[in-house]
């Protein structure tokens, strides 16, 4: 058996112990440092895992830990010098999402990881779910026709981050999943949204993405939802897909409906649409941990020397779309030219 990759997990909030759960759990993994400046979320991650070093120093983790790679998961405006000096420092180094707050950083973390020889992978967790990658077995099988539009809800109450609007927090998995199906970026971006609580940052966004082809997305993403919802539409010529991450079992939903205008008419009277309603049915889906899915990705890129599917130009291209969501906002939601 090979030996074993040594991680370290930096940033043991809300998402750390779950990256830090995962990658233990892997077989060909040695999880040898945690890091965060809460002794309390240090104290209690050492309770659960005794054997695993605890750090309240981050440049000590770069010195002193023995590890391999390392896993930052902390506050965005954290990523970027956090991830350059794991880079600089020799280690593979993975970012959960979003990459980093500028393009310009993306860049450059891009870079040292091509200088230095290490993978650099972006936690955009939702493309190793296997019902994200049924999705887009579906579209690419043409069984949905042309796809029209593709809408979008991540909604819940709260959690309020101080440092990064709604768009950045919540959009980039929908953003992810979105060009992963589409299948290319878009060509503009609009962004319109308000800021109820904390003056400044919005927390509540309408994001509309055009494609190429009048293809479109509309995201709706807010922190002032009285319900939970993680819901995904996504409409054909032929046929209709929602996806509801919520839903325990049929995550996946494949309705046969459509509407077809009339190839050819004289006069008005004579104009009908066609509404087609056909049946519903759920395709089975295995499920199986996306964050598994995704920690052993990375494990097997370092190992093989391979590029991951969420690589650091994947992250480059997510906050190329949240740049320009920003500036839309600050115009009022007009539109941003991204095919420049």
């Amino acid at each position: 058996m090979p030996k074993p990759i040594k991680i370290g997990v930096v940033g043991c909030g809300y998402w750390g112990p779950n990256l830090v759960r995962n990658f233990r759990s892997l077989p060909d993994c040695s999880l040898t440092a945690m890091c965060d400046t809460s002794e309390l979320r240090l104290k209690h991650l050492k309770s659960l895992y005794p054997e695993i070093e605890g750090f309240n120093d981050y440049d000590r983790v770069l010195d002193g830990a023995d590890v391999d790679a390392l896993v930052i998961a902390t506050a965005v405006k954290l990523h970027y010098p956090m991830a350059k000096a794991s880079l600089l420092a020799g280690k593979h180094t993975f970012i959960e999402k979003p990459m980093a707050r500028s393009s310009f950083e993306c860049e450059e973390l891009i870079e040292i990881a091509r200088k230095k020889g290490v993978v650099l992978m972006v936690g955009h967790t939702f493309l190793y779910s296997p019902t994200v990658r049924k999705i887009r077995e579906i579209v690419e099988g043409g069984d949905l026709g042309e796809i029209r539009y593709i809408s979008a809800r991540r909604l819940n109450l709260g959690l309020f981050q101080r440092d990064i609007n709604v768009a950045w927090d919540l959009a980039p998995h929908d953003i992810s999943i979105v060009l992963y199906i589409m299948g290319e970026q878009p060509t503009r971006v609009n962004c319109w949204g308000t800021a109820h609580i904390t003056p400044g940052i919005e927390d509540v966004t309408m994001m509309s993405l055009l494609f190429n082809r009048e293809r479109s997305a509309i995201i709706h993403s807010s922190w002032l939802d009285p319900r939970k919802i993680r819901e995904i539409t996504i409409v054909g010529s032929k046929k209709m897909v929602v996806y509801d991450d919520l839903e325990p079992q049929e995550k996946v939903k494949i309705y046969d409906a459509r509407v077809d205008k009339p190839p050819h008419y004289d006069t008005f009277a004579e104009f009908h649409y066609a509404y087609h309603y056909g049946d519903m049915h759920a395709p089975y889906v295995r499920q199986e941990e996306p964050l598994k899915v995704e920690c052993q990705h990375f494990l097997d890129c370092i190992r093989h020397g391979t590029t991951p599917l969420t690589s650091g130009k994947r992250g480059l291209e997510l906050v190329r779309i949240l740049e320009a969501s920003s500036a839309s906002l600050k115009t009022g939601g007009a539109s941003v030219d991204l095919t420049h």
